[in-house]
């Protein structure tokens, strides 16, 4: 791909809209950087700043082009595909491709892509966390991390591991993965996607380019991830909590147990994984297939897996204050994921729900309160769906919050000893915060005073 001399715009001045202006200028193409957002919202962003001193043109607000007059476009995750702009330049002839297929298209080093709607960031940390500690050069990206466009490119070392989003995934063409990790399919993002038919086909653009040389890692135990295997190229190696599986690994309730043409060759007791629950045996099992599939040796891996703290944000421990436990589990942005972190503990439970509506099905989640939650707290946008879940379970244990910090300071004041402060909020975080990592950093900060 040329960029030389070429125009180009980016739509999305987030993260990886900026990522992308930064390399484009740097190849020496000129850019327009658009945004819906108005310029006052930017007035005090330095990297906005110093993008137009360095000659990008910004399109923001309510401006908007009568022409095209560029060559290619870069969107930005977070902007969805059709808006007015993009159907615009695909009408005038123009390419749209999305930040991570920009940085795949100057990338030297083979993508171990990771995706599914939980456990990615876990898996993602974990799968680099084990290379590292076997010697090879890493770069740990995508939606974790820095924005790739920036980083991949410039990078010369074995491997890149990516998280992908179904955002990041639907608007990759030529992307190929060498390893292909899809981990499990629940409803999220329906507000964007509209169907879980196309959420499932985003998640999909990860195998779509792979060969016979390439590895396909899948969960035998999650029938939309499991069709995959009747529509990839790719050489398919399963996980599974569930069942024995020929060429893969399975959890049998104690142990990790290593299959490969239906004879056992080794296994990994689960007591000697640093990282616990259910959930994260599943996140264990398909970091190690990723890692073992590009050299790894099993006695290495199991040294890492015992070795491997977490993530920041996912089940985080956070501190234990007057007998009572507070836990950081701001990532939990679905139902699927909250409703792990429900059966991580046995203690009695206070848990914050609440945050920016997608659209999501509660009443899975509401089956299990019940059951493991002593007080629950509300807030945010989601806070009608969320009352209209709890009365529809019978679950009257509930007080409404304010926004997201008068939650923290409810839940603290309904806590007692031997109960979980759980901070698992089944939501995005974008009705009061950027992201997930500022709504859970708010947390900590309020939970250690300070």
């Amino acid at each position: 791909m040329k960029i030389k001399g070429k125009r180009a715009l980016v739509v999305g001045a987030g993260k990886s809209g900026i990522a992308s202006c930064r390399f484009l200028l740097e190849q020496g193409a000129s850019v327009i950087l658009s945004d819906s957002k108005p310029r006052e919202e930017f007035a005090s962003s330095a990297e906005i700043k110093d993008l137009e001193a360095a000659g990008v043109e910004l399109m923001l607000g309510n401006q908007f082009a009568e022409q095209v007059d560029w060559d290619f476009v870069v969107v930005s995750p977070g902007v969805p595909p059709m808006i007015p702009i993009l159907t615009m330049s695909r009408q005038a002839g123009c390419e749209v491709l999305g930040e991570i297929e920009l940085a795949y298209r100057f990338a030297s080093a083979p993508f171990l892509g990771i995706t599914g709607t939980n456990g990615k960031t876990t898996t993602t940390a974990l799968l680099g966390f084990i290379l590292q500690n076997c010697g090879k050069n890493v770069l740990v990206g995508g939606n974790i991390g820095e924005p790739l466009a920036l980083t991949a490119p410039k990078f010369t070392g074995d491997y890149i591991v990516a998280e992908l989003s179904s955002f990041q995934l639907e608007s990759c063409i030529d992307f190929h993965a060498h390893i292909g990790v899809y981990l499990n399919l629940t409803p999220d993002h329906l507000n964007r996607h509209g169907t879980m038919q196309a959420y499932a086909e985003a998640k999909e653009r990860l195998f779509a380019n792979m060969t016979d040389k390439d590895y396909a890692i899948l969960s035998a135990d999650d029938a939309p991830v499991r069709a995959v295997a009747e529509r990839t190229a790719a050489q398919v190696l399963w996980f599974s909590l569930e069942q024995i599986v020929d060429n893969g690994m399975y959890f049998d309730g104690i142990q990790i147990v290593v299959r490969e043409h239906g004879q056992t060759v080794h296994t990994i007791p689960a007591c000697d994984i640093y990282i616990k629950g259910r959930h994260n045996m599943q996140n264990a099992m398909a970091a190690a297939l990723a890692a073992h599939a590009v050299g790894v040796d099993y006695t290495s891996i199991a040294t890492a897996l015992a070795n491997f703290p977490g993530v920041a944000h996912r089940l985080e421990f956070v501190c234990e204050k007057d007998g009572v436990v507070y836990v950081n589990d701001s990532k939990g942005t679905n139902p699927a994921s909250t409703y792990q972190a429900l059966l991580a503990y046995e203690q009695p439970m206070i848990l914050l729900l609440g945050g920016y509506d997608k659209g999501s099905d509660f009443s899975l989640l509401f089956q299990e309160i019940p059951r493991r939650v002593r007080r629950l707290i509300l807030y945010g946008d989601a806070l009608p769906s969320l009352m209209r879940a709890a009365e529809q379970a019978g679950f009257k244990n509930y007080e409404v919050a304010d926004n997201c910090r008068d939650a923290i300071l409810r839940a603290g004041k309904a806590a007692h000893s031997g109960d979980v402060v759980m901070f698992s909020p089944a939501c995005a975080s974008w009705d009061e915060f950027d992201n997930f990592e500022q709504r859970g950093d708010l947390f900590k900060q309020m939970v250690l005073g300070k």
